[in-house]
């Protein structure tokens, strides 16, 4: 029997509007609240309505309205054990193009008391080496024009708070759900420089009122393979049009700040704390940042999946030593947490076949990861003196694939918004050997840390003159 919502499902009565319904959110977010709902009749408001701003979010929307917003998340385990369960946490869907009102006056609504958003790393509009938010952003620069249908979840969130404030409604919650460090801070930031630049007295509001909690999340979440709707129709019975896969392992850990009221996540497995600064850096610069060093060694290795890299015994000991020797020293004090055990868990998930997931999602869009995740390693041990050689090679590598061949010659194809100005800045670096790293948009001053640019240029000579294979080797003997 396939596990199916047994609560009652109103999209009038859901208190979390939520921009970003993608693979994770559906795995991660909406299952908590699945659950709470499911054991917690009292919780019954606490349902999602989700929000699609871009134009690829109409498959999202297509998917999801024909089959009343149900779908399945398939959970599989190393061990090959597969569960399939159907999640009906989110009550409803809109996409913004449709009807642009409709989502303010849904935000606006007196029942909404959570926004949440999982709208990636760039969604944020903010330079990477500032973390100032980017006012000259086109989109931006339309949104703040009089009037303006909004195009940006900044116009968005900015005209229905407007609108609570003139009402004299209360404030929302904005809660990212985003790989960010710091990452409701960041939508403080952001939001409140937008709201500034529309409304001093709005963002004056804004700052006072609205809440953004910080927040930890982690679930590895695969881009949903072709081949499951059809395995899940097979062993369910169920034609779910967009399902979605995850590991078993999931991950939630909430600073307590809320404008508005919350649903009590603790009861089904968040950690809700104080302060989620030291949960978040172990993450980011140990899961997050190990993907990237495992993603751009593995791609010029030829591999295809992530399990199969994970196994590679120079990758791995690559992985182990990063995460031991560079990242643990700049993570904050942990009481409970032992480091040793978090990485070998790690290594362990990342090496789980059944999950299938693919070193391509890992180096998507890495211009907007690695100087999030791991440049900071980078930059702190800097700061300290001392070298971060392995992360400094993990750039390099970056480096090798923008310009488009792995070692056997096979074309790579980088996925990301920044693609021709990196594609240009690798090439250009075979003689302007800094060129790919000057970029203070990405790199901030690094390029002139010799703490970083020494380690760098040297595991780039070596990927460019002895191959990914040797560097490894020399990297951890």
């Amino acid at each position: 029997m396939i596990p199916r919502p047994t609560y009652q499902r109103d999209a009038a009565t859901a208190a979390i509007v939520h921009f970003g319904v993608g693979g994770f959110h559906r795995a991660h977010q909406a299952t908590y609240l699945d659950t709470l709902l499911s054991v917690d009749p009292a919780a019954g408001d606490w349902g999602i309505v989700g929000v699609g701003l871009r134009p690829a979010d109409a498959a999202m929307r297509d998917a999801l309205l024909p089959q009343d917003c149900l779908y399945t998340l398939t959970l599989k385990h190393p061990d090959g054990a597969v569960a399939t369960g159907v999640l009906g946490a989110i009550f409803g869907y809109l996409y913004a193009p449709d009807d642009p009102e409709a989502v303010i006056e849904r935000l606006a609504d007196p029942r909404t008391r959570i926004v949440s958003l999982t709208i990636t790393e760039g969604g944020y509009n903010i330079v990477a080496a500032t973390g100032e938010f980017d006012a000259g952003d086109p989109d931006v620069v339309s949104d703040l024009v009089p009037g303006a249908v909004p195009r940006t979840v900044f116009g968005y969130l900015t005209e229905a708070l407007r609108r609570r404030r003139d009402r004299g409604l209360p404030a929302f919650t904005v809660m990212s759900c985003d790989n960010i460090e710091g990452n409701g801070d960041v939508a403080r930031r952001t939001v409140g420089a937008f709201a500034r630049l529309v409304d001093p007295e709005l963002a004056d509001w804004i700052e006072t009122n609205v809440r953004f909690p910080n927040s930890m999340i982690d679930r590895i979440t695969p881009a949903t393979p072709p081949e499951l709707r059809s395995e899940v129709l097979a062993r369910t019975g169920i034609d779910d049009r967009w399902p979605v896969v995850a590991e078993p392992f999931t991950q939630w850990v909430l600073e307590d700040s809320f404008s508005h009221g919350r649903p009590a996540l603790e009861t089904v497995g968040v950690q809700v704390v104080p302060d989620v600064r030291p949960y978040e850096l172990m993450k980011l610069r140990l899961l997050n940042a190990g993907h990237q060093a495992l993603g751009h060694f593995a791609r010029l290795l030829g591999y295809t999946y992530v399990h199969d890299a994970a196994a590679d015994p120079d990758i791995r000991e690559l992985l182990r030593r990063y995460m031991l020797d560079e990242a643990g020293p700049t993570l904050d004090s942990l009481p409970g947490v032992d480091v040793d055990d978090y990485v070998a868990t790690l290594l362990e998930r990342f090496s789980n076949p059944a999950i299938a997931d693919t070193v391509a999602r890992l180096c998507l869009d890495a211009s907007d990861r690695i100087p999030k995740f791991l440049l900071p390693v980078i930059a702190s041990r800097a700061d300290e003196g001392a070298a971060a050689p392995l992360a400094a090679a993990v750039v390099a590598a970056w480096t090798r694939c923008a310009e488009g061949v792995a070692d056997d010659g096979v074309p790579l194809e980088l996925s990301d918004r920044r693609a021709p100005e990196l594609i240009d800045r690798a090439r250009r670096s075979r003689a302007d050997r800094l060129a790919f790293v000057a970029d203070p948009d990405l790199f901030g001053d690094l390029a002139e840390h010799p703490e970083f640019t020494e380690p760098y240029l040297a595991a780039l000579d070596g990927l460019r003159e002895r191959g990914t294979r040797a560097v490894l080797a020399e990297l951890i003997r």
